[in-house]
């Protein structure tokens, strides 16, 4: 698209229509995603911007290779991908905790010697534990990362906590927190050079916005 000034990359979700209301008071038209729910490409005519929607963890990867200028993604995604991406706003949203979470503390370890832990962020649960000295076993799920010490696959997992709720009603607890998380503004290196008469604004745009929010 010959007319394309700017390329967004947003994470398809309620990610999305939080980013969006923030894009909209920092002077984006963000019109033409919300018309039609199921495309995965838009163009903002009137200002040359593009919309791309794609799954949450896909945001830093368009964005490192430069098929997305900009893109919206969550802090553990960007931790758990480690890409060269410039991290410029937290957007304080969707926060939550990546924590550590299994039975409580003086239940017998249910595997092996070596601490088995059930995760969907396998890099960050490695990073964590090995600095504090532990070697560790991963074991890679990509949902109900709960059942896995329920059923004796894991000791511990490694996952994102909101309420805690699920923890709860399946008996287990969070012993340690890893790190805060939330939705955070990422920009592509050369993007940031190239484009930076359009895109330094925009972020001080959106800057604005969210300390208004705050």
């Amino acid at each position: 698209m010959k007319d394309v000034k700017l390329t967004i990359a947003l994470a398809k979700g309620r990610l999305a229509d939080k980013t969006m209301e923030i894009l909209e008071a920092a002077g984006v038209d963000c019109s033409a995603p919300k018309e039609e729910s199921r495309k995965l490409v838009f163009l903002d005519e009137k200002n040359g911007i593009q919309f791309i929607m794609v799954k949450p963890t896909d945001v830093p990867v368009y964005v490192d290779h430069g098929v997305a200028d900009i893109g919206v993604a969550g802090k553990d995604t960007l931790l758990e991908a480690n890409l060269s991406v410039f991290e410029m706003v937290d957007l304080k949203i969707a926060a939550c905790k990546i924590s550590v979470a299994g039975y409580p503390v003086n239940k017998k370890r249910l595997t092996s010697s070596i601490l088995r832990v059930a995760t969907k962020y396998p890099n960050i649960a490695k990073k964590y534990y090995a600095e504090n000295g532990e070697t560790i076993e991963v074991i890679k799920l990509n949902g109900s990362i709960e059942l896995a010490p329920i059923l004796g696959l894991s000791d511990v997992i490694v996952d994102i906590v909101e309420s805690g709720r699920t923890l709860k009603e399946n008996g287990l607890v969070v012993t340690e927190d890893i790190v805060d998380v939330s939705a955070r503004l990422i920009v592509n290196r050369v993007s940031l050079k190239t484009k930076s008469a359009i895109i330094s604004p925009l972020i001080e745009n959106i800057k604005n916005v969210v300390k208004e929010k705050a």
